[in-house]
């Protein structure tokens, strides 16, 4: 959003959501701008601009990055759009890129449901026979539901990947108990038990078996496996203290979702439950501050939350307070075949939900430097470059004679942003080169890669015996229509 005062701007929908992300009221907002709740109305409507005056007030009494909300959304739409648009399946509509950014800025709505048709359409080309079966035998009326999973992240995603709710009762539940970090296992085990006659165990492996824990309803009693950490055996009490204490919240949070079926309504709440406990841990005001203070040192703040590596990067992408924003981070999780199991974005980076992540990006290469943490800068195909940090994490010990599970964890910026981290310390980043990777395979047009796993969908497949390249696949300049 440019702040020439001459410049008028027509961006309602943008604005709604700015608003929304705020939760405010259209009257709310107007007095904190000085101006009518009738001008918001018109304003989120487009029938009256946005002024740069307006956006500046905005900006001074919300403290709001106004480059992070003008862009942030707008591109992850477009990218969806993009991914979605790419498929041979619409191979002969020719729709110019600007086209798809008009719609993600104006109708981000439809770009929404576009994106659940598109993921049901998929399910049910790929022979998933639930799915199939689901869209065949629906009653009249029957709404189909998409992957839950996927449901749920973009549930996630349009709220930012912030909770304010769950944030002010995690920070309330911290001044009421009043403990420090090492002692919050003690502190919430004795609130279970005193405020909702939960007794907690710590239980053998042979007893849990394959279960890391368990709420027995009828003995009230919470079974935590052995196998579980420290900072994990405080993160389950947090959970079940969340699910005990702000039930009502979280219902109304995922009210505001609208009708959702079991399954994502159940994964929601487990969603929000672990938000919850996660904040907890980690208190909103002073790990900002802490993470701030210490350049997002991620070992230090480990100690000092008494949290996990994963635990740390995860709530880093949720400190989207307005008037104490940290870095706008991204977050994915993979294992060693390369199956994203999280993915988390408070930022603008493009995640594929419909496929894989780039084998050039080191988040793969961590499995071969296990001890080691590994930093990159990353370049996309469109020019936009990123910080990026990764490390392999070892979940729960496992007994001896089943596989030790293993997991990367990526956490990134946007490269204007990286100088506050201690990783990118002695760097140039304005003249660092950047590796340059694609969303996935199948979306990136990029020739002559050796790591490519198959062809971009959009261009043409050039077969010749009498040749080899560098890439197992040639492919045409055109891009098919």
């Amino acid at each position: 959003m440019p702040a020439d005062s001459g410049k008028k701007l027509f961006v309602g929908p943008r604005f709604r959501r700015i608003r929304q992300q705020l939760g405010l009221s259209q009257t709310q907002i107007a007095e904190g701008l000085g101006i009518s709740p009738s001008y918001i109305n018109l304003i989120e409507r487009n029938q009256r601009p946005v002024t740069a005056q307006i956006l500046l007030r905005l900006a001074e009494a919300y403290d709001l990055d106004l480059r992070d909300l003008a862009t942030a959304d707008e591109d992850r739409f477009f990218a969806e759009l993009n991914e979605i648009f790419s498929d041979p399946l619409f191979r002969q509509i020719d729709l110019p890129k600007q086209e798809l950014r008009d719609l993600a800025e104006l109708c981000p709505g439809v770009t929404h449901a576009l994106q659940r048709l598109y993921a049901a359409y998929t399910e049910a080309r790929r022979g998933e026979t639930m799915a199939a079966a689901q869209m065949a035998d629906r009653d009249e009326g029957t709404r189909f539901e998409a992957n839950p999973i996927e449901r749920v992240r973009d549930l996630i995603e349009t709220n930012r990947n912030y909770f304010p709710e769950l944030e002010t009762a995690a920070e309330n539940l911290r001044d009421e108990i009043n403990v420090p970090a090492e002692d919050l296992f003690a502190a919430l085990s004795g609130r279970l038990r005193e405020k909702h006659s939960i007794l907690t165990r710590i239980m053998p492996v042979d007893v849990m078996r394959e279960t890391l824990r368990r709420f027995d309803r009828h003995r009230r009693q919470l079974l935590i496996s052995e196998l579980v950490d420290g900072p994990g055996r405080a993160f389950q009490l947090a959970f079940q203290t969340g699910l005990a204490e702000c039930a009502s919240t979280i219902e109304t949070i995922i009210g505001r979702a609208g009708p959702l079926d079991d399954a994502p309504r159940r994964l929601y709440r487990i969603t929000l439950a672990n938000y919850f406990a996660a904040a907890v841990m980690m208190p909103y005001q002073p790990f900002q501050t802490a993470a701030d203070a210490l350049a997002y040192d991620l070992n230090i703040l480990s100690q000092r939350f008494n949290a996990g590596f994963e635990q740390v990067c995860h709530r880093l992408t949720t400190l989207q307070r307005p008037n104490a924003r940290g870095v706008p981070f991204f977050m994915l999780r993979v294992d060693n075949a390369g199956n994203v199991s999280k993915r988390f974005s408070s930022g603008t980076f493009p995640f594929s939900k419909f496929g894989g992540t780039c084998p050039l990006w080191n988040v793969h290469s961590t499995f071969d430097t296990p001890d080691r943490l590994l930093s990159q800068v990353i370049e996309l195909p469109d020019g936009t470059r990123y910080f990026s940090i990764a490390q392999v994490v070892r979940r729960p010990a496992a007994p001896h004679a089943q596989p030790q599970p293993r997991f990367a964890i990526g956490l990134g910026c946007e490269i204007r942003h990286a100088s506050k981290l201690v990783y990118a310390s002695g760097l140039n980043l304005d003249t660092s080169e950047g590796t340059p990777i694609g969303v996935n395979c199948r979306l990136c047009e990029r020739e002559n890669c050796s790591q490519r796993a198959e062809p971009p969908i959009t261009r043409t497949l050039i077969l010749d015996e009498n040749t080899r390249r560098m890439s197992s696949f040639v492919f045409s300049n055109a891009r098919e229509l």
